[in-house]
């Protein structure tokens, strides 16, 4: 009989990772600790529960490395993105889903597969002697006990960084005769696409008296221990970013670039704050890029103060909580074992990737690799080229161990381009499809290779 593989975690990476195995014909068990034991960010009990956006961000694959790593996951039978793609609402170029849609149907798909068994509660500690093969997949809200036996296994110490939750508030009491529906430059094949943000618009006054509220407002305090804690760049708090410059938010988050005011069109905006569809029914709207750690009281005055949502009420008010990750440079090797404890292969935001998606990617290599594992399967790495190749590169050597910090998808992780390659591309949309072209090719090849060995 064959020893099943053991997921620790129902993010996006152990959904992923189970599904990958499973469908290799590995039996899985799947451990969730939800609704035993819960965490601050979570709000159900259900697998691939999207905690902060519910934005799979860019979905071009031709120049855009996320869009890229969209596209090699499709063309691998990711079931998160099958599920993204069953649940996906307008948002312009990027991947937006309705999250709850999308929790329930990854949720069902791994129950209803005869290669899966779901076992809720929290595993304590170390995973069994007896469990011979293993993927971590708890993410960055690992449970204190389960990391302590990590930091005692690796004898190094967990590092971490917080992660902050934008607000979600009902759309129907938002004023739309000061905000209009408009993608940035009307971007989208459709009109729902050229339509999927709404945009409140700020004049310099508004602008100005918005960042002095902002600074003003009260935040969360972090506890002694906490207060060294560095945040990830690319999840900024928005009252991070303000502190960083006055105009920092308008080159960022609410910048008025590509956009005209519906209802003043010659009057063009200093600053615009931008919101998303959360669902499929369009009654919840996610502010972009407003992660925050005001306090309650505090984010719906400050928030009331942009034109259009003076009579906001809100779905969820946005939060923040303490993001860990290993040292993974250091501890894994090439397939993201543990090298301490070879039979430990982890995944996900815990190994230090950010992102729902490349959080997911990593579980897809980590469910195939184990899978290689259990059936004496090949399992060569992906290619440098690819954007799976990158990351996983990253995370297990390309990275400086001494400054690890968690990184996305992006160009600046691939191999430089050959001189024959860039040859005839002037420009950086034609580079960047060099970039997804050369991926593209590779990608394929190692997914024949894959499925010529097996």
């Amino acid at each position: 009989m064959v020893d099943p593989i053991h997921i620790i975690g129902g993010g996006m990476a152990g959904s992923e990772a189970a599904w990958q195995a499973a469908e290799r014909g590995v039996p899985v068990v799947l451990h969730e600790m939800r609704p035993d034991r819960g965490t601050h960010a979570h709000q159900t009990d259900g697998l691939a529960e999207l905690v902060c956006s519910n934005s799979f961000r860019s979905d071009d694959h031709e120049t855009n490395a996320v869009g890229l790593l969209h596209h090699e996951m499709r063309e691998a039978g990711s079931l998160i993105m099958r599920m993204a793609d069953a649940n996906a609402l307008p948002a312009g170029g990027a991947l937006a889903v309705d999250r709850d849609g999308f929790s329930a149907a990854v949720t069902d798909a791994l129950a209803a597969h005869p290669n899966i068994t779901l076992e809720r509660g929290e595993i304590e500690g170390l995973p069994p002697a007896e469990w011979r093969n293993v993927i971590i997949a708890t993410g960055p809200l690992t449970s204190p006990a389960l990391a302590e036996g990590i930091g005692t296994l690796t004898g190094t110490e967990s590092l971490a960084f917080f992660d902050a939750i934008a607000p979600i508030i009902h759309a129907d009491s938002i004023d739309l005769s000061k905000a209009w529906f408009q993608s940035r430059y009307d971007k989208g094949e459709t009109e729902a696409e050229r339509t999927a943000y709404l945009n409140c618009p700020l004049t310099r006054e508004q602008y100005e008296d918005f960042i002095d509220a902002l600074l003003a407002a009260p935040k969360t305090e972090f506890k002694e221990w906490e207060q060294d804690t560095p945040y990830f760049e690319g999840c900024l708090p928005i009252e991070v970013m303000a502190e960083r410059g006055r105009e920092t938010l308008r080159f960022g988050p609410l910048k008025p670039v590509g956009l005209t005011n519906a209802h003043e069109p010659t009057v063009k905006p200093y600053a615009v704050v931008q919101l998303r569809r959360e669902n499929a029914l369009g009654t919840l709207m996610n502010l972009v890029g407003f992660q925050t750690k005001m306090k309650y009281g505090a984010q719906a005055e400050v928030l009331r103060t942009i034109p259009g949502l003076e009579q906001a009420e809100f779905a969820r008010l946005g939060g923040i909580h303490r993001n860990t990750f290993i040292n993974s440079p250091v501890l894994l090797d090439g397939t993201m074992r543990l090298k301490a404890d070879p039979r430990l292969r982890f995944a996900g935001q815990i190994t230090g990737v950010e992102g729902y998606v490349e959080s997911a990617a990593m579980g897809l290599l980590a469910g195939r690799f184990s899978a290689a594992d259990v059936t004496g399967a090949s399992q060569e790495i992906p290619p440098l080229e690819t954007s799976h190749g990158a990351l996983l590169n990253h995370i297990t050597g390309g990275a400086e161990a001494e400054t690890f910090q968690p990184m996305n998808a992006n160009f600046g992780l691939f191999p430089p381009l050959t001189d024959d390659v860039r040859k005839g591309r002037r420009g950086k949309k034609d580079r960047q499809r060099a970039y997804t072209d050369r991926a593209k090719a590779a990608w394929a090849e190692w997914l024949h290779d894959k499925k010529a060995a097996a």
